[in-house]
């Protein structure tokens, strides 16, 4: 059956200039029956209006005119591009109309061209028939989306890369590399006589660790891509009164936590995104850790427990202005072990904890901070931009992935290799090993696309249409 042709806004909404694309083998005809090339004088005939100019243009031009309506009245002013398949964004006839970018302008359009037999795309459908008609792969088209989506630089660098096909070629050399292997094997199962498989088991094992080390690359720098897609999870932890919730109003720049002088005020977590530099920083401000009987403190500081120990990064704020207490000291042991930064705060008043017991206490650094004169936030804004860009995490050209589903396609691929290894060891015929090995050809085989079923493709694309 042959695919409808589609029509959507490609514009974001509330622009000068509206655009309209129109993708299928009919696209070109349907604009033509509204689309009047050059000047228009609306006392013209409307016989005399050529209906099939657009269709013998060569591919890629553009052309001035005017939309024009059943009544034979002007609706737009426009320019249109001409695009012929295959050297399309859906390999398919595309022409996008350049309008003016009014609401009610653009409705005008859709709804003319819709009568004239183009059907509305779904959210997405220009991407996801990129997909189906092999302009890109599956991986390709999440990197669109996930273009789309992007809130920091890092995010959409790390798109860039993806939409450029990095994960996609990463993936394809491993995949030829266990096809070859399977080939192997059975052309030896088929004609033994001239494939010899003997001392191939060790061979085959030295191999498949080299794939395994591979793909265990990608998913140890799973963290590293997810922080750069969604941000790094930055969480401020510190004793009652501390002045937390005062630092997350000071990086938001705005009074979204409640700030006063009465310790336990806040006793859910508060969730807001920042900007920093080139970095999205999730931002989570706990409840003030300490012993309480009070069941809906205790409950705010069992949830700050856990933010901590699912957290990227960790905002410490010390109460510079009070002698070191078993509430700062409980809270040590929680985060040890997770990277972070010191702020010893009410740096206006006289200090009563040193950055030397700091040290003694936490192997972190310390940042000299006042909520009230924001003596430190620059130091602070630099201090954590270094951190990510040049310190614990490096963000730098190396291939991560930044989806959970690919990230699952790898660890069950490992795993299928694994099995491949177990194998070997326990002495089984070679057939034993491409029950496996085929195992991790398909599941590698998802994040590209070249073995999702239907149901895969069109839940990914509408998860992402609805900004999952």
């Amino acid at each position: 059956m042959e695919e409808k042709t589609i029509v959507g806004i490609a514009s974001a909404a509330g622009g000068g200039i509206g655009i309209i694309r129109v993708s299928g083998s009919e696209s070109m005809k349907i604009v033509d029956s509204i689309f009047h090339p050059g000047k228009f004088n609306n006392e013209e005939n409307e016989a005399l209006i050529d209906k099939s100019y657009l269709q013998q243009q060569k591919s890629h031009t553009i052309h001035y005119g005017f939309i024009i309506d059943g009544n034979n009245e002007v609706v737009d002013e426009v320019m249109v591009s001409v695009m012929k398949a295959p050297a399309t964004y859906t390999r398919e006839d595309v022409v996008e109309i350049n309008c003016h970018g009014g609401n009610y302008i653009l409705q005008r359009v859709m709804q003319l061209l819709l009568e004239k037999g183009a059907f509305l795309a779904e959210p997405g459908e220009f991407t996801k028939r990129a997909f189906l008609n092999g302009r890109i792969d599956l991986s390709q088209a999440e990197a669109v989306m996930k273009m789309i989506s992007s809130k920091n630089e890092f995010a959409l660098q790390s798109a860039v890369k993806q939409l450029e096909g990095s994960v996609s070629k990463y993936i394809q050399q491993i995949r030829e590399q266990i096809l070859y292997e399977m080939g192997r094997i059975e052309s030896a199962l088929d004609d033994p006589e001239h494939y010899d498989l003997t001392g191939y088991s060790d061979e085959l094992f030295d191999k498949t660790e080299q794939q395994i080390v591979s793909l265990q690359r990608l998913l140890d720098r799973f963290e590293n891509g997810r922080m750069k897609s969604e941000g790094i999870n930055t969480v401020i932890v510190g004793k009652p009164n501390a002045g937390k919730s005062s630092l997350m109003n000071i990086l938001l720049d705005e009074d979204r936590a409640i700030v006063t002088d009465i310790a336990g005020t806040t006793r859910d977590a508060l969730q807001e995104s920042v900007r920093l530099g080139g970095l999205m920083l999730n931002l989570i401000d706990t409840a003030g850790i300490h012993n309480t009987e009070d069941t809906v403190e205790k409950i705010g500081v069992d949830r700050a427990k856990q933010y901590i120990e699912q957290a990227d990064f960790i905002l410490f704020v010390v109460d510079g202005s009070e002698e070191w207490s078993d509430e700062d000291e409980q809270i040590i042991p929680l985060i040890a072990q997770k990277k972070g930064v010191i702020l010893l705060n009410k740096a206006d008043l006289k200090a009563k904890v040193s950055e030397q017991l700091l040290k003694d206490k936490l192997s972190w650094d310390t940042i000299a901070f006042s909520n009230e004169t924001k003596q430190g936030l620059q130091q602070l804004e630099q201090y954590i931009t270094d951190k990510f860009e040049r310190g614990d995490l490096q963000f730098n050209d190396q291939i991560c992935l930044t989806s959970i589903r690919h990230k699952n396609a790898v660890m069950q691929a490992v795993n299928a290799l694994h099995r491949v290894e177990q194998s070997i060891k326990d002495g089984m015929p070679e057939d034993f090993f491409t029950i496996d090995l085929m195992e991790a050809y398909q599941q590698l085989g998802l994040i590209n696309g070249d073995t999702a079923t239907e149901d895969l493709v069109n839940k990914i694309f509408e998860e992402f249409c609805m900004g999952k």
